[in-house]
């Protein structure tokens, strides 16, 4: 995924940036709205500060979304209500104020694309589903095998939508530690081995987990014929 990154505060933007790159966006930086708005593309989602040297970013919101329906989360230290009104009211998707983790503004990154996509109305209100067997409805965070609700432990479930969110993506324990538990977790990572067994005991035939030595686990859906 390609995100445009609109920050003048190069520390903010490189360790964002890092961060975005680590699960695997593309991201193109500028540091002006001038540059943002003669910035060519393509891109899918905007991160856009409003705090910019040259001029107000709401008024690049403005321009922005005058352009075309691309996404745009706006990160800002200003945490007025009038703000977040207004920037909004402008065409902002969402808005996220600083301090803020990369874990936070990707999980908003995905919220607003999720709503993008166009999808049918039934769609729309319906549960993902991943194969013939496996469904989860996100917004009641309830998972359902062959029809049958399946009973999951919350981390156990934070685990499962996480790794479907890219079905056949690598991803390394850090970035599943610091998606799925939190930033600064500093404990043993064997608490994501348990998690993962209890997955694919749970969900036998209907998903597969497979762990790469030395780097992390990568969720694979299982074909229709249950074989794993």
């Amino acid at each position: 995924m390609r995100v445009l990154l609109v920050e003048d505060d190069e520390p903010v933007a490189q360790s964002l940036r890092r961060g975005l790159i680590r699960y695997g966006f593309e991201v193109e930086w500028v540091s002006t709205g001038a540059a943002a708005l003669g910035h060519q593309g393509p891109y899918d989602v905007v991160l856009l500060d409003l705090g910019l040297p040259d001029t107000d970013g709401l008024d690049v919101c403005r321009a922005l979304r005058g352009r075309g329906d691309v996404p745009i989360i706006v990160i800002s230290a200003r945490s007025d209500e009038t703000d977040r009104v207004v920037g909004l009211e402008l065409g902002a998707d969402d808005y996220v104020s600083k301090p803020f983790g990369v874990r936070e503004v990707i999980a908003r990154i995905r919220a607003v694309m999720r709503r993008a996509q166009p999808r049918t109305e039934a769609a729309a209100t319906g549960p993902d589903c991943y194969g013939s067997r496996l469904s989860i409805d996100r917004k009641a965070a309830r998972v359902r095998l062959d029809g049958q609700e399946v009973a999951l432990a919350p981390k156990e479930y934070d685990l499962l939508a996480f790794l479907t969110e890219e079905p056949g993506a690598l991803m390394s324990r850090e970035q599943i530690m610091e998606a799925v538990w939190d930033a600064n977790w500093f404990g043993p990572t064997k608490t994501l081995d348990v998690h993962v067994a209890a997955l694919r005991r749970k969900l036998a035939g209907a998903v597969v987990i497979e762990a790469v030595r030395g780097v992390g686990f990568r969720l694979e859906i299982a074909g229709d014929d249950g074989a794993s």
